[in-house]
């Protein structure tokens, strides 16, 4: 466990997540910390390095037992499940959606089976695994249903912002109406948890407020006075450090400023807007992303999985230029899980 075994998806072929996948698998200090693999393609593994011009070696597998874990050296659980006539880059389609989620199945299938230390997840396309037949939305609801998980949460991480969400794939109005006690009680414990497998021995937990001002005593609302605040109580008796709810539009900035380790946020864009205004940056003038970082764990799982923080991209596919820092952002995060789960501290 000095090196954990990491099973990173190639996520959707038609996206940068092949791309990503080779530039992080490339850069030595990944293989000081870890023994990577990649799940995929070895055919659009191979027009992946065709592309980026990396001067590493492919070197199909069958087995984990294959694998060389060398720098130099791209190791690919090869699915022979990518016709390259038929790829096209940047394109929606149901075979590449097929391919992804085949790759996230065996994925799973492998750690579970305590193949693998942890998955770590390329970018895939929602259109695309719809096409193909998919009936989740995305990666976090794929991994609940195939771990057989019932109680599992989104954990957003970037350079100095953690953010853990209620609902994340839901329409607002459904948000609202899953703003409960049972669930924000179960999502503090989880960020409770992977706190401390994170090294953090006495996480600070702050729950935002769902409604302006976190209410104002029930004047814009009364979730946080029947909903949020019992949850918070709870987890109080329950010997947790958490405070709130403290009104969004300040939260944040709290978080950052180091009162507390984790935003326990009520829906999806809650946590999503802010952790990505301050981890992606684009280019006015090359109309351009040119940086991409942040990590997405998935909590509650009976196995690690994280994943870039981003999406495919399919305007950069093909043409090399795709940043892959949440990449190795991801890999660097489940490393972390991996030796802190060796250590009796994630479950």
């Amino acid at each position: 466990m000095d090196r954990p075994i990491l099973g990173i998806t190639m996520g959707d072929p038609a996206s940068i997540g092949p791309e990503i996948a080779a530039k992080a698998l490339a850069d030595p200090s990944v293989y000081v910390k870890a023994r990577p693999f990649v799940i995929g393609d070895r055919n659009a593994m191979a027009d992946a390095l065709r592309i980026t011009k990396l001067p590493l070696t492919l070197s199909p597998i069958s087995t984990v037992g294959d694998a060389r874990f060398t720098r130099g050296t791209l190791d690919v659980l090869d699915l022979a499940n990518v016709d390259m006539a038929k790829l096209q880059y940047g394109k929606v389609s149901a075979m590449c959606g097929k391919a992804s989620v085949e790759y996230i199945e065996r994925g799973i299938a492998m750690a579970l089976a305590g193949e693998i230390d942890a998955v770590v997840t390329g970018p895939i396309h929602k259109e695309s695994i719809n096409q193909a037949g998919c009936p989740h939305p995305g990666h976090t609801e794929i991994f609940g249903a195939l771990t057989n998980t019932k109680d599992y949460a989104m954990m957003l991480l970037g350079e100095d912002l953690r953010v853990v969400h209620v609902s994340t794939h839901v329409s607002l109005r459904e948000a609202i109406e899953r703003t409960k006690k049972p669930r924000i009680l179960t999502v503090i414990r989880l960020a409770n948890r992977a706190l401390k497998a994170l090294g953090i021995a006495e996480p600070k937990i702050v729950v935002a407020g769902l409604n302006p001002h976190a209410g104002e005593h029930g004047l814009f609302g009364d979730e946080e006075i029947k909903e949020i605040i019992p949850a918070i109580e709870e987890a109080k008796a329950e010997g947790v450090r958490v405070d709130g709810p403290i009104a969004p539009d300040t939260v944040f900035g709290r978080a950052r400023g180091g009162l507390y380790d984790i935003v326990v946020c009520m829906y999806h864009d809650q946590g999503h807007v802010p952790l990505k205004t301050l981890g992606f940056t684009f280019d006015r003038a090359t109309q351009k992303w040119t940086s991409v970082s942040g990590v997405n764990v998935t909590l509650g799982l009976p196995i690690i999985r994280t994943s870039v923080d981003h999406g495919t991209a399919f305007g950069k596919a093909g043409k090399g230029t795709a940043a892959h820092q949440s990449m190795l952002d991801a890999i660097d995060v489940a490393v972390k899980l991996a030796h802190g789960r060796q250590a009796g501290l994630f479950a």
